[in-house]
């Protein structure tokens, strides 16, 4: 990227940042609605140098920081009595730390050490947030295709995937429907609706070796 090409970006930036922080505390100084504006101008000027550099590492460790400070702020100034931020941690820390990981990000073992990470992090945030409900199979669900998926397309076992992965739903909703809504069994709907996947993967299996 030309030095005159940074240049234009850098000043352009600083000027749209300072413009709307004037006009911000000359229209409205009770509340600072500049940093959304902001954010997004610091994001668009990083990511736009870091492409051009092709400083891929560097963009994820600071857009992260940025999302981070950002989200905390906002935590702050509207409802500083509750960490929300905190929510938000895990996926936005995990994004740099996979870019510097690089062609390993590929690999089960992170896969694994990854998810286990996520979800290890979530059941503390669920034991010293919410106790009273394991809200954690939620993010635990969406976490755990990852290590799932990778295994069965580095194995090429597609069929076996839409197995394991309608068995995953199926005692998933059984779990929702079990902590949440005892009272009455709905995860039979669902199930039913899951289980036409392995059952097609099956049929037209069959059919490409008739």
């Amino acid at each position: 990227m030309k030095k005159y090409e940074i240049g234009f970006v850098v000043t352009g930036s600083v000027m749209t940042i300072v413009f709307l922080i004037l006009i911000n505390f000359l229209t409205s100084s009770q509340y600072p609605w500049f940093i959304y504006p902001v954010l997004a101008v610091l994001l668009f000027s990083l990511g736009l140098y870091c492409v051009r550099a092709k400083k891929y590492t560097l963009f994820s460790v600071l857009g992260s920081f940025l999302l981070l400070l950002f989200l905390i702020i906002v935590n702050y100034i509207n409802t500083p009595g509750y960490p929300w931020f905190s929510y938000t941690v895990a996926p936005i820390v995990m994004w740099p730390a996979l870019v510097i990981q690089g062609q390993r990000a590929k690999t089960m073992t992170t896969a694994l050490i990854g998810s286990i990470s996520f979800i290890l992090y979530y059941i503390l945030l669920n034991i010293f947030l919410a106790p009273q409900v394991p809200w954690v199979i939620f993010p635990a669900f969406v976490i755990l295709w990852w290590p799932l998926s990778l295994y069965h397309v580095q194995q090429k076992s597609y069929f076996g995937f839409s197995i394991s992965a309608s068995l995953f739903i199926s005692v998933f909703f059984i779990s929702v429907n079990a902590i949440f809504s005892p009272q009455e069994v709905w995860a039979v709907y669902p199930i039913f609706a899951v289980l036409w996947w392995p059952l097609s993967m099956y049929y037209f299996s069959y059919r490409q070796k008739k």
